[in-house]
């Protein structure tokens, strides 16, 4: 199977800018440097995974302003004052802040790990000044993003299902369930100026030779009784089947742990990936529902191209339109900042996924899990490689977009 185009990264690293985009390899850091950062990393994970919300561009809100709260805290240091422990008090400091309030059933455990951290924070002036400005900050994004749309109701908002006909979606086996995140398309972004912004161009056309080739290539690959998936193929549909979140949590960790960068830089890559995710959702629900494009399911047994009207896929499809695929436009994002912050390629890691219990797959680049992700979804007969090879894109675009106005995210406020 063809994997989607190398996509070179193309972004502009100003004098404000990021971390080095030149390192092919990054390198473990001292485990001093790392330890706050990893510390409340691991903290933020836990609150999601057991008080996130039932959205998942809600729970990469909260990522996003926690650390966004972190970054812009640690971004300069008052003069005559130690820097590393001003640092990391106020990264401390921002993201407890934060979660506490977005996830205020989790303030024992986070009150405990905060306790921790300042307590191996030497006291005095560098850690007052530090926890008075991650404090300041936290509170500051929070209040820049009251209202923002985000949250599930918000994002579900009712979708009216426009009347059947060739190309629309419609709702899809077994559940037809409405039409979900259509409300993300009108959200607030963090930077982007519009959230069509980065509005993809239209699918191919129904009459068209690419889209005969997407339509036979997940009929046959993608059918549940398939004869021509292998089961390596299996196993991709099957591993990247759940949350990208979830999914790329991991991968995030990795190279926080792996960047020489101290408590800023560590900060400022947690806060823009989540940052870019964001604001990709929102211009991919954008996308999605401008075209409205059905989804294979749909296109295979009621379309007028050797039509099946007993063709079921390998798994079952998410209920909101094809075009672009939303797990794609995660991974472009993900792959452009990761790539952008910490280089490319790293040490082999491994990677398990919660909807393949038993599998470990490993990776050296961080293109390798957008290649699988759009195979994925094509195996689980759920998305054409259109939507997946645009949804790479999309996230792409967005993510670069974020990663050229980082000087503007991160300026005082």
């Amino acid at each position: 199977m063809s994997s989607h185009r190398v996509r070179p990264v193309l972004v502009v690293l100003g004098a404000a800018a990021l971390l080095t985009a030149s390192v092919a390899v990054p390198q473990a850091s001292a485990a001093g440097r790392t330890s706050t950062a990893l510390a409340w990393y691991d903290a933020t994970a836990e609150t999601i995974a057991t008080a996130g919300a039932s959205t998942q561009v809600t729970n990469n809100r909260t990522w996003a302003i926690s650390w966004l709260a972190a970054a812009r805290a640690t971004r300069s240091v008052p003069a005559g004052v130690e820097r590393g422990a001003y640092q990391e008090a106020a990264l401390a400091a921002a993201v407890h802040r934060a979660l506490v309030e977005l996830a205020p059933s989790r303030a024992e455990q986070l009150d405990a790990t905060y306790k921790k951290t300042l307590d191996a924070v030497p006291d005095g002036p560098a850690e007052e000044q530090g926890v008075a400005a991650g404090e300041r900050q936290a509170d500051l994004v929070l209040k820049s993003r009251e209202g923002d749309g985000l949250d599930p109701a918000s994002v579900n908002a009712p979708y009216p299902v426009k009347p059947a006909a060739p190309g629309v979606w419609q709702p899809t086996p077994p559940a037809y369930a409405p039409g979900a995140q259509y409300g993300n398309r009108l959200a607030k972004p963090f930077l982007l100026k519009t959230q069509s912004q980065f509005r993809l161009g239209p699918p191919p056309a129904l009459d068209s030779e690419r889209y005969a080739a997407d339509l036979a290539e997940v009929r046959a690959y993608g059918a549940a009784d398939s004869a021509v998936r292998s089961a390596h193929q299996t196993e991709t549909a099957t591993f990247w089947l759940g949350s990208s979140l979830t999914l790329y949590t991991e991968p995030l960790r990795v190279a926080l742990s792996r960047t020489s960068e101290g408590a800023a830089g560590q900060a400022r890559l947690v806060a823009l990936f989540h940052v870019a995710l964001v604001d990709t959702q929102i211009a991919t629900s954008d996308s999605k529902y401008a075209y409205e494009r059905w989804r294979p399911i749909t296109a295979i047994r009621t379309g007028t191209i050797d039509p099946d009207p007993d063709w079921t896929p390998l798994h079952t499809t998410p209920a909101h339109p094809d075009y672009p695929s939303g797990h794609n436009t995660y991974s472009g994002s993900a792959e452009t900042v990761l790539s952008a912050l910490v280089g490319p390629r790293t040490a082999p890691f491994d990677l398990t996924s919660p909807t393949a219990p038993g599998v470990t797959r490993t990776y050296t680049t961080w293109k390798q899990l957008s290649d699988e992700n759009v195979d994925a979804r094509i195996f689980s007969g759920i998305h054409t490689r259109s939507a997946d090879e645009a949804g790479i894109t999309l996230g792409t675009n967005v993510a670069r977009y974020v990663l050229q106005n980082t000087g503007r995210l991160l300026a005082s406020h």
